[in-house]
């Protein structure tokens, strides 16, 4: 159950994120159009090449997204542990923007939807698709612990995943060992859009998702 505590915290963070953004000039989604739904919760991972290229990690949980910048992009290689830097929650109608921030805006630069899907926290084992309020309080109680294990549907990512708290306040981004797990191969050579199939590259000539 969504209490009074959490519903107050969502609207601070939907505060955070309006507060920096112009949305006359920026196509970003407004905070709190869509406010989640039934079935599976989901996730996205875009690809945005604002003042660095980096990887935005997002997770649904209680009607918002939330977000993880992870500057050198996930590994599917269980031995390596990727910087995960949380920051505000976005809304879940951005699961599906791509396009170009201005240049000036917060964030300004090209995005793209790199990677998509559902996700169930799988702690202890125990997965949690199709039970969305149980799955949402072990992901409250995760995030409060500083330790979260997910368990991802995706195009490209896929199985156990955790994410967990330093001591100085950042994330690690880590691939569990499990069948999905892989040391040879780059995850991240494969650089498109998995809804419009458009590279950031594509983007920065001109090409418009959709267009």
């Amino acid at each position: 159950m969504v209490t009074q505590e959490h519903y107050r915290y969502n609207k601070l963070m939907a505060k955070k994120y309006e507060d920096k953004r112009d949305f006359s000039r920026t196509p970003e989604p407004p905070p709190g159009q869509q406010q989640g739904g039934s079935g599976p919760l989901i996730f996205t991972v875009q690809k945005h090449s604002a003042r660095r290229l980096h990887y935005d990690f997002r997770l649904e949980v209680d009607g918002v997204l939330k977000s993880w910048a992870v500057p050198a992009g996930p590994s599917a290689d269980s031995r390596v542990r990727r910087l995960a830097v949380m920051v505000e929650d976005h809304p879940l109608d951005y699961a599906s923007f791509e396009g170009v921030i201005p240049e000036g805006e917060y964030g300004g630069g090209q995005v793209i939807v790199w990677d998509r899907g559902t996700y169930s926290p799988d702690e202890g084992g125990e997965l949690l698709f199709d039970d969305r309020e149980r799955a949402q309080e072990q992901m409250r109680n995760g995030l409060a612990q500083g330790k979260i294990s997910v368990f991802l549907r995706g195009e490209k990512l896929k199985g156990s995943w955790t994410l967990v708290k330093t001591k100085r306040g950042d994330w690690l981004l880590i691939k569990h060992r499990d069948e999905y797990a892989q040391s040879e191969h780059n995850i991240l050579d494969d650089g498109k859009s998995v809804i419009s199939g458009l590279s950031i590259e594509d983007l920065k000539a001109g090409k418009v998702p959709g267009g």
